[in-house]
């Protein structure tokens, strides 16, 4: 829900702060945008209402809690009707191990992110997965076994800012 809302430069500045720095103060958002602080607020209130900002979190560091497993892995599931698609999506919302869920196109429905605390943890809940009703018709996993970088912020000045 955008309300009719038009972003200008100052307001994509304001959200590529504010999702690398969702603590900053007010008065430290308003200097990095070039605004006086009673300004700046008015913005983000507004950005907030507008649904443009959807919450504020904290990143945690998962190796400082112990290891985990990153898999990735491909669904296909067996039938194609929207009905299927629902089902589908609707009981994968409700297993915490996956923190992403892409249909997509080309040789396989879904893209699904788990994390996972090993092998065996992973390999239960897509026995699981296998054993409900989800209508998957195959799978194929794909181990992370490192991740150079995982940014947690879009471009977003570059997607929707002025191009040059």
């Amino acid at each position: 829900m955008t309300l009719g809302l038009k972003l200008d430069r100052i307001d994509l500045k304001i959200l590529a702060q504010l999702q690398r720095a969702g603590r900053i103060t007010n008065v430290e958002l308003a200097d990095a945008v070039g605004l006086s602080p009673s300004p700046c607020l008015t913005r983000v209130k507004r950005l907030e209402k507008a649904g443009f900002i959807t919450g504020y979190s904290a990143q945690i560091n998962l190796d400082k809690l112990g290891e985990v497993l990153t898999v990735f892995t491909e669904v296909t599931l067996t039938e194609h009707r929207s009905g299927d698609f629902s089902r589908f999506e609707t009981k994968i919302r409700k297993l915490d191990e996956i923190v992403e869920c892409h249909l997509v196109s080309g040789g396989y429905d879904y893209l699904l992110k788990f994390v996972t605390r090993g092998v065996g943890h992973y390999q239960s809940i897509i026995e699981g997965m296998l054993e409900g009703d989800y209508g998957i018709e195959k799978y194929f996993s794909y181990v992370v076994i490192k991740s150079p970088f995982i940014k947690q912020h879009y471009p977003i000045q570059r997607l929707f800012g002025e191009q040059h």
